[in-house]
């Protein structure tokens, strides 16, 4: 009998033949917690044996329709044809030598390609590293280089990783921050512009929001003291908040204006995943430096730091690196990966999940009013829920909501500041009928209520 393999070729059902998790996945996790720190959680332990398309496949047999991608990681599809045709190729030829003892060519190819696809036309040079927090570390480490300034400015409810001084950019306490302090000094927070929960409306929300911060940044900080400033064009971890029109190109000129080095934390929202190669292109934002990982390697562990020519040539020869940074195995898998999503035109594809379930979770917004907002943009879609008749944050209802999914065979993922925000990130190659049972799953979890 031949065995059934991962990736497209994985039967695109939901399948649910046990409990989930299955008694073969207790038995994993009884193993988990003997052996794994309790530090490193799992939203849902059920064990993966294969995953593809739009699925997850469980050691139980559990067949799992997946709106989360790993966290916007297999926004390809988990072991697309070409990550993985060209990840095997690279691993037959060798898989290390490390970058800055004998380099190779697959890390300046995709150093060529994230030149080509982040926005504006200005010369452009990159750094490859491991995760996230490294690649905002290293904008950091840059930025303060080129401009000779030391403070940094986040925003609330942003989220930029778990180092020291990722943890320092981060808002939220719980579970990011809570014990592990004290964090990097000279990180400073301001206001974001959160249209659903701004006192004043969210008409008002984008120029009080920028002048609040400008303010702040100018009578506390000292715009001549800043480094740079970094913002996620979408916030993930803090609840997939769109910023009010306006405010970024506010932030950002006020940047330009001041010297400012002006970070895009892309790594959640970049690589098709909001239906174009990079949300700052929403509002036409060209930043300074923008950092990238999750989707940009197919599930490799892979990130950059992409900017202006002069701003990345700032740090001197052998203070950017790590021996990991840019593996050649990962540099060919993110090759496949862009391949994948030029040629499947994932950014269209992100735009027909958008309009797919925003139509469906505008109509249960309509028949439940816990839901009380719907925001994001392609594949990157919330819903933040409430107390009925009121904005006061429901964490009760929104964990119910996805246990009752994951216990139908549904994976879909919580965040927010306040713990009420449910999470869609489907693969952008997830089938419109999986998408749609999906949203059925989703839809009778409320109704459960």
């Amino acid at each position: 009998m031949t065995e059934l393999s991962g990736g497209p070729s994985l039967p695109q059902e939901r399948r649910v033949i046990t409990a989930i998790p299955g008694p073969k996945s207790q038995e994993l996790l009884a193993r988990k917690n003997a052996a794994v720190a309790g530090g490193v959680g799992s939203v849902l332990p059920v064990f993966t044996v294969r995953a593809g398309g739009g699925v997850i496949e469980d050691v139980d047999g559990n067949s799992l329709i997946d709106f989360g991608s790993g966290i916007a990681v297999t926004s390809v599809g988990s072991s697309a044809e070409a990550v993985v045709r060209r990840a095997s190729a690279q691993l037959a030829d060798f898989t290390h030598t490390c970058f800055m003892v004998t380099p190779y060519e697959g890390y300046v190819e995709v150093c060529e390609e994230l030149a080509r696809l982040t926005p504006g036309d200005h010369a452009k040079k990159s750094a490859l590293f491991n995760s996230g927090a490294e690649a905002v570390e290293n904008a950091v480490k840059i930025a303060r280089s080129y401009t000779k300034r030391q403070a940094v400015v986040v925003f609330d409810h942003g989220y930029h990783g778990r180092t020291n001084l990722t943890m320092a950019l981060t808002a939220k306490n719980m579970p990011y921050k809570h014990g592990f302090g004290p964090f990097a000094p000279e990180v400073y927070r301001v206001p974001l512009a959160y249209p659903y929960r701004w006192l004043t409306g969210p008409e008002n929300c984008a120029e009080e929001a920028a002048a609040q911060a400008i303010d702040m940044i100018s009578k506390q900080i000292g715009a001549e003291n800043v480094a740079a400033i970094i913002i996620e064009p979408i916030l993930g971890e803090g609840g997939f908040i769109e910023p009010a029109k306006g405010f970024l190109p506010r932030i950002a000129e006020f940047a330009k204006t001041n010297g400012i080095v002006f970070v895009a934390d892309e790594i959640q929202s970049g690589f098709c995943r909001t239906g174009q190669w990079f949300a700052c292109e929403d509002e036409g934002i060209v930043p300074d430096l923008i950092t990238t990982a999750k989707g940009i390697a197919g599930g490799l562990p892979l990130a950059a730091v992409t900017g202006r020519a002069e701003i990345m040539d700032a740090a001197h020869s052998g203070g950017l690196g790590g021996t990991y940074g840019g593996n050649p195995v990962a540099c060919a898998a993110a090759l496949g990966a862009i391949e994948t999503m030029r040629e499947l035109d994932l950014n269209a594809k992100a735009k027909r999940i958008e309009e797919v379930m925003k139509g469906r979770l505008a109509a249960m917004q309509e028949k439940y009013d816990i839901i009380g907002d719907l925001r994001g943009r392609g594949a990157m879609i919330a819903i933040e829920l409430v107390k009925s008749g009121t904005k006061d944050p429901n964490p009760e209802a929104t964990a119910a909501v996805a246990k009752a999914c994951h216990s139908a065979g549904l994976l879909v993922l919580t965040c927010g500041t306040y713990g009420n925000v449910l999470r869609f990130l489907p693969p952008l190659v997830i089938g419109e009928d999986l998408l749609n049972e999906g949203l059925d799953v989703l839809e009778s979890a409320f109704a459960e209520l």
